[in-house]
């Protein structure tokens, strides 16, 4: 990793051949030979890389593009590598016609039960017994009235009508809703933005406009939208589990397995890597090619099954063969390979890899009020056939004794008939078939209401659990509050200053630490650019705290992108970055001679905790107790945390040149003897609207607990502001830790029990890992203290909220904000505008309220 900086030299060439690319519609590789590429794993991919291009930057020649500054952003240029390397689409599958739709709604037992009867009753209607004499044969109560006869056909034809107009109505809903995500699908698609480096510049781009040769930038929390083949990389670690059905994250690495692919998800670290795939001819695009040929593939199997298929047929099998088995996604296409087994196997392995849908809070209640009222009402039918028929023959053969003559038959045969007619309509009358057209439509109004307050639903069932939920679990950070952080308090130099002191306040070496530690120990696709409209505040891109630290910098009367331009990105020689069990993220610089130095930020109690020495008021070093440390969290950082700032410690340490280079991979033994630089306060304030929303939902019988990675005073500070605690209340504030020691027993093991006796009076939870938030919600789903089961509701924008939305009855997953695996976690609500957060849950309760209290299953509202 440290040589990547000597590479300038074979920039040269590339950026000499950027010229050529406008000219040259030739590649030095072609699409197949990027195919085969990709689908090749670590050590393989490797070699193969080697072998054939020599390293990456090989790639990027043949490619026509440079490593530093990526394509020209010519408009010919792209269009061109568009035509040769395909669009980043993959085209949707084919939406269902309206007759599909049709067909589906037919298939209710409900309208199948109403379909019978119809055609029973018209059926009847036309059906003249013949003649014969009724007073021999006897009379039944329920006869025919006058005129009855005529006009019978009307009762099954006003079912079939009936039947017609809740199809009809049913699949046009489900045909608009499905007009309508697509166009959101699309809508979607458009507004996501991926970072690339064009004409040396850093910008945004539509994920639709990546095109191969493309340099991505890719950091903590990214879906990757491409294939790519890494060219720098930061402890970059991947979650592959959607492709390959690997739990355990992939590092990523130049010298062992630098193949990024798309569809995967960012966990750890930061990187660049040259786009080599899109679309269709991404490993993601492969796998969804497949998807839609398996089912042309096996109708086309059953139609042609005796006939001999032709050899392209064959070919064209043989070569998707080939692709899955070179594919690390085999896993996932396993039910795919229709060639290899017997027809009735790959059925049966195709329903048992087909994952069940999991029934709603509302649909579980309703299913189980149609099968209670069905039951109830088929046993009243049956009751009142019986019933009819043993009066007719115990009056007609036991009281008045008449025989069972054979001209009688048919008019016996016709009574009984008219009994089962009047039971089936006792049946009918008993079903609610209106109920289930009622709550979609119902649920449809409330989808395109919370649609207009830029609330984008998911999936339609999103609303029926809201009107359930009894407990939201919700994120600090970008939730309760706004995401802008500002720094406004630091201590520095041994002294504690309430707003950020002058730059001619500090000592030159500790500003000229501050400044160096700040700049390259934040990620490079952290930075703040000035506000789009005159007057307006300046934008932050990337992370919002390291954005905080650049702010200070600024006010600091300092320029962070002169340290950067100064030691790029390729020049960073180690960089441990952030992640949820670090807490922490820190850098290392090679010096001219030979010297090593190292930059850490984090989490103030975990950084001080590390720290040996602290740079004292005349900017010398000096040495750093425990009792010191305790002062300062007694004196600094605790009052910091009680006005609800988030506090960050700032340290460094060096290596001498004549000591052997220390093991980079022994984290614990690097990130230790630190010395202290600062110790500063972040504000993020809450959301204006918030405590109103929080009132509102307690209100309403809803539980609102906060689910934090921050210090425990400052998640305390923000919860009371917030309203989720009240002074004099019996509540828990928990950090991770003692959380987990209280619900584990002796053997390490989580008890349902222990969970039981802590969450209904926990409100925070502080210093937690997505472990913590994940167990917090399947503890309080899987609770039996209660006699109705809890319905959760998560709220979260970070890549730790994954599990917790994932697992809750319903997600928010913030929108702009929020990173792509939040979003992706979030099933049923998410939102697609920055400004949204709280604010909309304020906006949806009413309205779910409403529908829930319309429900005759509801009791929480």
């Amino acid at each position: 990793m440290g040589d990547m900086a000597n590479n300038s030299v074979a920039y040269g060439g590339v950026k000499n051949s950027l010229k050529e690319a406008n000219h040259d519609g030739d590649f030095g590789i072609t699409l197949a030979e990027l195919r085969a590429l990709m689908e090749l794993r670590s050590t393989d991919a490797l070699r193969k890389i080697q072998e054939s291009y020599g390293d990456v930057y090989g790639i990027c020649t043949r490619l026509k593009t440079s490593p530093v500054e990526g394509l020209s952003g010519n408009p010919a240029d792209i269009e061109r590598r568009e035509a040769v390397f395909g669009k980043n689409f993959i085209p949707p599958k084919k939406p269902k016609t309206f007759l599909q739709l049709v067909w589906e709604a037919l298939q209710d037992v409900t309208l199948i039960i109403l379909e019978i009867a119809a055609i029973v009753s018209l059926g009847l209607s036309f059906y003249q017994p013949p003649e014969g004499d009724n007073a021999l044969c006897g009379e039944v109560s329920v006869g025919e009235e006058e005129g009855e006869g005529e006009t019978g056909w009307i009762e099954g034809a006003a079912i079939l009508l009936s039947v017609v107009c809740v199809v009809l109505v049913t699949a046009f809903n489900d045909w608009s809703k499905e007009k309508q995500f697509r166009g959101l699908q699309s809508r979607i698609e458009q507004e996501q933005k991926f970072t690339v480096i064009r004409g040396g510049q850093v910008i945004q781009i539509p994920v639709a406009d990546i095109t191969v040769g493309d340099i991505a930038q890719v950091k903590y929390g990214d879906l990757l939208p491409a294939d790519g083949i890494l060219i720098q990389g930061n402890d970059l670690k991947i979650d592959e589990s959607s492709l390959t059905g690997e739990s355990d994250h992939v590092k990523k690495s130049l010298d062992k397995d630098p193949l990024l692919l798309s569809g995967t998800h960012v966990m750890e670290g930061s990187g660049r890597m040259v786009v080599t795939a899109v679309g269709i001819n991404s490993q993601t695009g492969i796998i969804f090619t497949l998807l839609g040929a398996g089912g042309e593939e096996e109708e086309k199997k059953d139609e042609k099954k005796k006939e001999k298929k032709n050899k392209k047929q064959d070919g064209a099998i043989e070569n998707r063969n080939k692709a899955k088995a070179q594919d690390g996604a085999a896993m996932e296409m396993q039910p795919l390979k229709s060639e290899e087994g017997g027809d009735g196997d790959e059925k049966d392995k195709k329903k048992a890899n087909l994952p069940k849908k999991e029934k709603s809070v509302l649909q579980g209640k309703l299913t189980k009020l149609a099968v209670q009222i069905g039951k109830a009402g088929l046993l009243m039918s049956a009751i009142t056939v019986i019933i009819l028929v043993l009066y007719f023959v115990i009056d007609t053969f036991w009281v008045q004794k008449r025989p069972w003559l054979a001209e009688c038959t048919p008019i016996y045969i016709q009574y009984f008939v008219k009994f089962f007619i009047i039971g089936v309509t006792v049946l009918v009358v008993a079903v609610p078939e209106g109920l289930p057209l009622a709550v979609t439509i119902s649920l449809a109004y409330s989808v395109k209401k919370m649609m207009k307050d830029n609330n984008l639903v998911r999936h339609l069932d999103a609303c029926e659990t809201m009107g359930n939920a009894t407990a939201i679990c919700s994120d600090k950070t970008g939730t309760l509050t706004m995401n802008r952080m500002t720094v406004v308090q630091a201590y520095i130099n041994e002294k504690h200053y309430k707003k950020i002191p002058e730059p001619e306040a500090i000592p030159p070496n500790i500003l000229s630490y501050l400044v160096t530690g700040i700049s390259v120990n934040c990620a490079y696709t952290s930075k703040i650019l000035p506000p789009e409209k005159e007057g307006g505040l300046p934008r932050h891109v990337g992370n919002k705290t390291e954005c905080a630290l650049l702010g200070l910098l600024l006010d600091l009367k300092r320029d962070y992108q002169d340290v950067r331009n100064e030691i790029p990105e390729e020049a960073l020689y180690k960089v441990y970055t952030f992640n949820s069990v670090r807490k922490s993220m820190s850098t290392v610089l090679k010096n001219s001679d030979g010297s090593y130095r190292i930059f850490s930020k984090g989490a103030s109690e975990i950084i001080l905790k590390k720290c040996f020495k602290i740079l004292s008021a005349n900017g010398e070093a000096k040495v750093f107790r425990p009792r010191d440390r305790d002062d300062i969290v007694k004196t600094v950082i605790e009052p910091m945390a009680s006005e609800g700032l988030r506090t960050i410690c700032l340290a460094f340490r060096d290596f001498p040149a004549g000591e052997p280079e220390p093991e980079w991979d022994n984290e614990n033994d690097i990130v230790t003897g630190l010395t202290c630089i600062a110790v500063v306060g972040i504000e993020d304030p809450v959301r204006p609207e918030v405590p109103d929303a929080i009132k509102k939902c307690q209100r309403a019988g809803i539980t609102v607990r906060m689910v934090t990675g921050d210090n425990i005073n400052t998640a305390r500070a923000i919860a009371t502001k917030c309203g989720i605690l009240h002074p004099g209340e019996d509540f828990l504030c928990l950090e991770g830790k003692d959380f987990n020691r209280r619900i584990r027993n002796e053997k390490g093991e989580i008890e349902q029990e222990r969970i039981d006796k802590i969450w209904p009076k926990l409100r925070v939870l502080a210093r937690s890992s997505p472990t913590d938030k994940h167990t917090l919600v399947k503890g309080i789903i899987d609770s039996t203290v209660s006699d109705q089961r809890q319905v959760v509701a998560v709220t979260g924008d970070g890549t730790n909220d994954g599990p917790a939305l994932k697992k809750a009855d319903v997600g928010f997953a913030m929108g702009i904000a929020g990173t792509d695996v939040a979003k992706e976690a979030s099933e049923r609500i998410r939102n697609e505008k920055g400004e949204i957060e709280q604010e909309r849950i304020d906006k949806i309760w009413p309205k779910l309220r409403v529908l829930a209290r319309s429900s005759p299953t509801d009791k929480h509202t």
